[in-house]
């Protein structure tokens, strides 16, 4: 996700995307830990949509 995408979401929407978005890494880390993943680029992909959805929250909170 872009950033222009997630500042159009609602506060709720970012929320519940973060959940989505963790329960996704946690399910990508277990395959990955039991077979190798064809595409591991997606556990760093997820990792980093979280992060910056987390960092929209906290300007929005400090603003």
């Amino acid at each position: 996700m872009k950033i222009k995408d997630i500042r159009d979401l609602s506060r709720e929407e970012q929320l519940n995307k973060v959940r989505e978005l963790s329960e996704e890494l946690c399910r990508l880390k277990f395959n990955h830990g039991i077979r190798p993943l064809e595409n591991t680029a997606k556990i760093r992909q997820t990792r980093q949509t979280i992060s910056r959805i987390k960092t929209i929250l906290r300007e929005e909170n400090a603003a």
